[in-house]
């Protein structure tokens, strides 16, 4: 297990990894804990420590629960002025081939081995799905898309549109770049704006967090505290997943799922796991007479009702090593949209995999056409399964339940392009909800009913600029902003400072 450990006001990184566990709440004080570990070397790096060197019992102003894409970045951001905390359950990601070599995009999910960065579920929908367990987060996963949020994704999130915009501009002068249009995407394109379907361009009974437990890869298990009679936290920055697993398996969530696997309540929440939603893709694989070049998935075009067509190609697509591979749209990670969800089971993957094995290399040339449904109005939920953080919960995102998504499928009323949109249903990994503003969070994502307990909302984002207040919100997605108390304006230097909230040295 791999994590760091931000350390002292300096932002130097000194880590300490591990197996992630419990968060200690004021009258909740027994832990669970994920406790295996990578069986491939890791380079050593100054900030980054293996869980066996962590000391028994230690005390941090912030302890930050998930070392994932939106960990990294806080930690770093917050270690210049405070001592910070990072846990990380998954391994390095240094030295893996198949997150550093891009032409092996898509291959990590096809691992599944207990050292692999990505860790398969499968909702109760039947859709086979990943989720990160590297340091890193998804970002080792994923293709780093990025987009800007609509003005009314903003002004819902009560975010301030000025500091957004700001926080976008020196985004996209220092990490986003423009992609190269390649043929296969750009012959996709034109041909779709042809037809013309696209345009373009504290002393209170409410419980208090105190800290969190976790065991190394020997088992042994350390105490991180938050440091006391102050404004110190713990910030949960697990994934849509993992933050509301490790809510409830701390007590936090609908008591009747806790008491049934004999979790004491802490606080009664219903609305923990609820509002969980994936957004559903639909592909299909365009034949080619002669090879295709290799490129990643791209966005062509925005449909009128807003479906995202996207488009990638090449023999090989991103398949790692395998010379007969059809990369992220592959059943070797669960990629089968010839049969319908929920017969996509082990056995049928098996074959699957031999039959696309012993295909002639003319099969793989071509390219992938694909849609999304950007912003799906179906929701699901999830449940625990057992109390062990490691194992994955129980998932329904309830893909296609709104007829609203249905008709941003395909729009007309052919009811067997409904049953493809539904049998033929795959994830891009973009799943979310499970800990929403206003159900979960307040709007400075501080956990209803609990003190010293903040989420991160699952988003991906990248470090803070020394010019501008904002972090860039990346993923399909917009920007995550400090809140206020963390942050001050340098009216000299544009500098982000951090001010430590005024406290009590009790």
């Amino acid at each position: 297990m791999a994590g760091y450990q931000v350390h002292n006001r300096q932002g130097r990184y000194v880590g300490a990894a591990s197996a992630f566990g419990m968060i200690l709440l004021s009258i909740f004080h027994m832990g669970f804990y994920a406790a295996s570990a990578s069986v491939v070397p890791e380079p050593t790096y100054s900030f980054m420590r293996n869980a066996t060197e962590a000391p028994a019992v230690s005390y941090y102003d912030y302890i930050i629960v998930g070392g994932g894409t939106a960990g990294c970045p806080l930690a770093a951001t917050l270690s210049q002025n405070y001592s910070v905390l990072l846990l990380e359950r998954g391994g390095s990601p240094y030295g893996n081939p198949n997150i550093t070599n891009l032409a092996a995009f898509g291959a990590a999910m096809s691992d599944l081995s207990l050292s692999s960065p990505s860790q398969r579920f499968i909702s109760e929908d039947g859709v086979i799905n990943s989720r990160a367990r590297v340091l890193g987060g998804a970002s080792c996963l994923n293709a780093g898309f990025y987009t800007r949020a609509s003005p009314e994704y903003v002004r819902d999130a009560g975010w301030d549109g000025n500091l957004v915009n700001e926080s976008y501009q020196w985004g996209e002068r220092k990490v986003a770049f423009e992609p190269t249009v390649r043929q296969w995407q750009a012959a996709v394109r034109d041909g779709l704006m042809e037809v013309g379907i696209l345009f373009g361009t504290r002393g209170t009974s409410r419980p208090v967090v105190h800290g969190v437990t976790f065991r190394d890869s020997r088992g042994i298990k350390h105490r991180a505290y938050v440091r006391p009679g102050g404004a110190s936290e713990v910030i949960v920055s697990a994934g849509a997943i993992g933050s509301p697993q490790l809510l409830m398996l701390s007590g936090v969530g609908p008591a009747d799922q806790l008491r049934a696997h004999n979790i004491s309540v802490v606080l009664d929440q219903p609305l923990v796991g609820q509002g969980m939603s994936d957004n559903p893709m639909n592909a299909i694989f365009v034949p080619s007479p002669s090879p295709v070049e290799i490129s990643l998935i791209q966005v062509v075009g925005i449909t009128q009702f807003g479906s995202y067509i996207e488009a990638a190609s090449g023999e090989n697509f991103a398949g790692g090593s395998s010379a007969r591979d059809y990369g992220m749209f592959s059943p070797k990670i669960g990629q089968l949209s010839t049969v319908p969800p929920k017969q996509r089971t082990p056995e049928v993957l098996a074959k699957a995999v031999e039959a696309m094995s012993a295909l002639d290399a003319a099969a793989f040339r071509g390219g992938f056409i694909l849609e999304k449904i950007m912003g799906p109005l179906s929701t699901g939920h999830l449940e625990l399964r057992t109390r062990d953080v490691d194992d994955n919960p129980s998932i329904t995102f309830n893909y296609f339940k709104d007829p609203e998504d249905l008709r941003r499928c395909h729009r007309n009323s052919s009811t067997s392009l409904e049953q493809y949109c539904r049998d033929s249903v795959m994830t891009i990994w973009h799943y979310h909800g499970g800990c929403q503003v206003g159900k979960v969070v307040d709007r400075d994502y501080k956990v209803l009913g609990v003190d010293a307990l903040r989420f991160d909302l699952n988003y991906v984002c990248f470090p803070v600029s020394a010019q501008r207040l904002g972090k860039l919100f990346f993923h399909l997605s917009s920007v995550i902003l400090l809140p206020r108390e963390w942050l001050r304006w340098g009216e000299t230097s544009g500098r982000v400072q951090i001010k430590k909230p005024k406290r009590s040295m009790g």
